[in-house]
């Protein structure tokens, strides 16, 4: 019983039931502060409910990276607010999710130019159906990214170069790494998170290849210095995305013989494939089961 409940636990992850949940609406925001974090110069983070925020400031006016949710919108603005008197003119989602894309329209509404990936404006448009097959709702008009590009993106503000860099189908087929060249800043999204182990959400067009590859890809941005904020958790060096990389081939390569041999998910979990990680990962919650569960299908899909 106890196995099949955790199988169940599995499906009910990845089938996507928090969907209520991450769209914020099962949630009180009520006590939820606003974390200012300095980094660089005039580079800053702030850390609420749901995704990293970055935010380059100066007088030029305000560059972010993700908006969190719709609830935290006023509280972001006033944080913003302590940092700087420019406006906000600027926001790049990284990918889809609510709590990177949740609080678009109230910062659409309030003048600022979003940017994202052409295959993000899409599943804005026309979200993937719930696991029950209940259709999406569309985000408004004004949650729309209004530039949209498919290579990469350079803006020239407050004396950075910003580089918006397409990463393909990673966590999900519309990431983007942001690159603060001056400041060495890299911010990944949720294809890199140093919480709990990697989520591919395969749904929205997150592949296991892509999240390898776009690992390696910011590996080879990044130097002895540069400072590599996650999508959610503590920011880490070029080591620490290396050992991340390095997680992920390692249960790749515990799995992909037991998939080949005609196991089950059950037994698959069962054999604790993650087991040598599980106590150097941070957070780990069901994370791990998930990540097998994904390994699993995409696996299974290339068989």
């Amino acid at each position: 019983m106890k196995t099949a409940a955790r199988l169940l636990l599995v499906v009910f992850v990845l089938s996507g039931c928090f969907a209520a949940v991450l769209n914020g609406q099962a949630q009180d925001f009520s006590a939820v502060e606003i974390k200012t974090t300095k980094i660089a110069d005039n580079f800053y983070t702030l850390e609420g409910q749901g995704g990293m925020i970055g935010v380059l400031a100066g007088p030029e006016g305000v560059f972010m990276v993700d908006a969190q949710y719709a609830q935290l919108t006023d509280k972001i603005v006033a944080a913003i607010k302590k940092i700087t008197p420019s406006p906000i003119r600027y926001l790049v989602n990284t990918h889809v999710h609510p709590d990177h894309t949740g609080g678009n329209e109230n910062f659409g509404k309030l003048g600022v130019t979003i940017f994202s990936r052409d295959q993000l404006r899409y599943r804005l448009s026309n979200p993937a159906p719930a696991a029950n097959g209940t259709p999406g709702t569309p985000a408004p008009a004004a949650a729309l990214p209004v530039v949209t590009y498919d290579q990469k993106v350079t803006l020239h503000l407050n004396g950075e170069d910003i580089e918006l860099i397409p990463i393909r189908a990673a966590h999900t087929d519309g990431d983007t790494l942001v690159h603060f060249v001056k400041a060495d800043i890299l911010m990944t999204g949720d294809y890199f998170r140093s919480l709990g182990y990697p989520n591919i959400d395969r749904a929205n067009g997150g592949t296991l290849n892509g999240m390898i590859e776009g690992l390696a890809q910011t590996i080879a941005l990044s130097g002895p210095q540069t400072k590599i904020i996650p999508g959610h958790g503590a920011t880490v060096d070029r080591a620490g995305l290396m050992a991340h990389r390095d997680m992920i081939l390692a249960i790749r390569d515990k799995v992909t013989p037991l998939v080949r041999q005609g196991r089950t998910l059950e037994q698959i979990i069962a054999a604790k494939p993650t087991a040598e990680f599980d106590s150097k990962v941070p957070s780990v919650g069901t994370t791990g089961d998930r990540f097998i569960g994904q390994l699993f299908a995409e696996l299974q899909s290339a068989k």
